[in-house]
């Protein structure tokens, strides 16, 4: 009988796989993106010093049904002006080890129609 690994720890792998190639800086730092059942979430990093410079989630915007395409989107927006009001433009995007399809895309479709560049 094959044992199967949990959908976490293959996702766990994947996003390691993937920060192991990118690392967000001042000048450009990082865009990840979190996404559960009922909510998504987006922040961006700068990984040297370790900080969370802006922040974004259908929690915080108190959206109704935070799991669709349609609130990744609205997160993607807010996301991008919370970006643009501390004069970030330009980042590198992370998925988190989730598939560039759907929310994940839906969110960062609005965030570079935001004016963020990646």
């Amino acid at each position: 009988m094959i044992k199967k690994e949990a959908r976490s720890v293959v996702r766990a792998r994947k996003h390691a796989r993937v920060r192991a190639k990118i690392s967000g800086t001042e000048s450009t730092p990082r865009l990840v993106v979190f996404r559960s059942n009922k909510h998504i979430e987006a922040q961006v990093i700068d990984d040297t010093k370790g900080v969370t410079l802006a922040s974004a989630s259908s929690l915080a915007l108190k959206l109704e049904n935070g799991g669709n395409v349609e609130a990744a989107k609205k997160v993607g927006a807010e996301i991008a002006k919370a970006c643009l009001a501390k004069k970030i433009e330009r980042v590198v995007f992370d998925r988190g080890g989730y598939l560039y399809h759907g929310r994940v895309a839906a969110l960062a479709d609005a965030a570079r129609e935001g004016g963020l560049k990646f």
